[in-house]
């Protein structure tokens, strides 16, 4: 199996440099251009189905992908991003005048640290893992995933037995990764955004949440 894994286009959130977890945050302008150029390269490789995040930038990109495609869409709660708990809404800028403590931790990289009221980087690498191990098994041969940077990067981490401690995967908006799922999964494909050029906003959203 080829799994196409894609980041959703860019948010108002994305372009302020704000938090949002699982804020349900819609689409900017930008980010549904990007989304509709996505779809137009995934139309070129014989995707079969596409699977989202229920979380609307996610699901409107998604969308793009599932009518340009004529493929099934189908939703799993567990492509959401991470939840991320009092950081959410927060501009990143304002994490240490409001939780200094919980964003030092944050940004020490503990993959067990738990921002209060979300989860952990660990938590997210097997939410993440779960999730494409069940598209995995709907046996397609070539499928598309929708969802967020940080849950995607956390997967990949999972799937290609990184260290937890380690967070080396930064993923843009509506840029595509390819993983080829066969045997051990391999990765081909990292954070291309060469179908962006159109838009002239190939490395934006770059954010982990």
């Amino acid at each position: 199996m080829l799994l196409y894994l894609a980041r959703h286009g860019e948010t108002t959130y994305n372009a302020e440099g704000r938090i949002q977890g699982q804020e349900d945050t819609a689409l900017s302008e930008l980010g549904r251009r990007q989304a509709h150029l996505l779809a137009l390269a995934l139309a070129e490789q014989g995707i079969e189905a596409v699977y989202s995040s229920p979380l609307a930038r996610a699901y409107q990109t998604a969308q793009a992908v599932a009518e340009t495609c004529r493929i099934p869409l189908c939703v799993d709660d567990r492509l959401k991003e991470l939840h991320a708990g009092v950081f959410q809404n927060l501009l990143a800028s304002e994490l240490e005048a409001r939780f200094p403590e919980a964003a030092a931790r944050w940004r020490s990289h503990d993959p067990d640290f738990r921002i209060p009221g979300g989860e952990s980087r660990r938590d997210l690498m097997h939410r993440g893992r779960q999730a494409l191990e069940a598209i995995r098994a709907a046996a397609y041969r070539r499928v598309a995933v929708v969802a967020h940077g940080g849950l995607l990067a956390a997967a990949l981490k999972a799937l290609l037995h990184i260290p937890a401690e380690r967070n080396p995967f930064v993923l843009y908006n509506a840029a595509l990764s390819i993983l080829d799922w066969e045997g051990e999964p391999r990765l081909l494909v990292l954070n291309q955004t060469d179908h962006l050029r159109a838009v002239g906003c190939e490395r934006s959203g770059t954010g982990e949440l």
